[in-house]
């Protein structure tokens, strides 16, 4: 009986907090509850079959109104539910170490958040001071010099895109505010959680409500 509640005992201690599919990194952000513009973020990585915590808890801050599982454009909440990463990080500053692909963020960089547009919640390159064809709150991401100093790209409403259901979910620099839905963390942290992430490990974020 002892042997078996240690064997048992041993298998918990290398679950992850969630579902982590076949990733061996794992972003956790959990909030207390769903109306909350607070959160903790915890960095987990799978060695040799089992799961341990490698950073964190870490304050966050995330959407205005708080998580849903029914996220839509504009709504500023943040999506429940467990997302890959895109495969490039972006910045206004330079690369600070990441092992993702990076693009220094130049005049003419968008992301289009216009659900009537085609490229609707994509990363889009328009000549400098050109006039975009897109609408909505499309964001001219050089000019967010605080927010988008570093970020990285969270695979939410891709593969396919459905229009209207929300677009440019980032992980980005705190500016001491709510989010429109994004993910925020202090510079020094998200400096740290994006040098960690590597590609070859399947990175995994979870953004979920404690006990879920």
């Amino acid at each position: 009986m002892i042997a078996a509640f240690a064997v048992t005992a041993a298998l918990a201690s290398c679950a992850p907090p969630v579902a982590a599919g076949n990733s061996n990194q794992l972003v956790d952000v959990v909030a207390a509850q769903a109306q909350t513009t607070y959160a903790s973020v915890s960095l987990w990585r799978k060695t040799r079959g089992c799961w341990r915590k490698v950073a964190g808890p870490w304050n966050a801050r995330v959407g205005r109104n708080g998580l849903s599982s029914h996220h839509r454009e504009g709504d500023g909440t943040t999506p429940i539910g467990s997302y890959g990463f895109a495969s490039t990080v972006y910045g206004v500053a330079a690369n600070p170490g990441v092992r993702f692909r990076y693009h220094r963020l130049v005049c003419g960089d968008w992301w289009d958040e216009d659900p009537a547009s085609p490229t609707y919640n994509t990363f889009e390159h328009l000549r400098c001071g050109a006039t975009p064809p897109f609408r909505g709150d499309s964001e001219a991401l050089w000019r967010q010099t605080r927010a988008y100093r570093f970020f990285a790209v969270i695979d939410y409403n891709v593969h396919p895109v459905v229009h209207g259901r929300g677009s440019a979910m980032f992980v980005h620099v705190d500016t001491g505010s709510p989010t429109n839905g994004c993910v925020s963390l202090p510079a020094a942290r998200l400096v740290r959680l994006l040098s960690w992430l590597a590609p070859s490990a399947a990175p995994r974020m979870a953004i979920r409500i404690a006990g879920g």
